[in-house]
C-alpha cells in the first residue's frame, strides 16, 4: 500500500501499524510525535494504529538548541 510520510510518498505492506513506520524511519523513542491524517496518535497507540492506503503522516522530531 502507498502513503505519505512528510509528503513523500511510502509503499508498506498491508496491514502495517505506526511501529513499523517508527522502526522502518529509525525514529528514536523519545521526543518524537506522529500525526495521520491531521490526527495526532500518542505514541502508546501506535502498534494498534493500523495504517490504510493513502493515509497522511506527518512525522516531527523535537530538538534542542537555538
Amino acid at each position: 500500500m502507498k502513503i505519505h510520510i512528510n509528503k513523500k510518498e511510502v509503499e508498506l505492506p498491508e496491514g502495517s501499524n505506526l511501529t513499523d513506520v517508527a522502526l522502518l524511519e529509525k525514529l528514536p523513542t523519545r521526543g518524537v510525535a506522529i500525526a495521520v491524517n491531521n490526527e495526532l496518535v500518542c505514541s502508546d497507540d501506535w502498534k494498534g494504529h493500523t495504517l490504510k492506503e493513502g493515509d497522511d503522516l506527518l512525522i516531527i522530531k523535537a530538538f534542542c538548541g537555538g
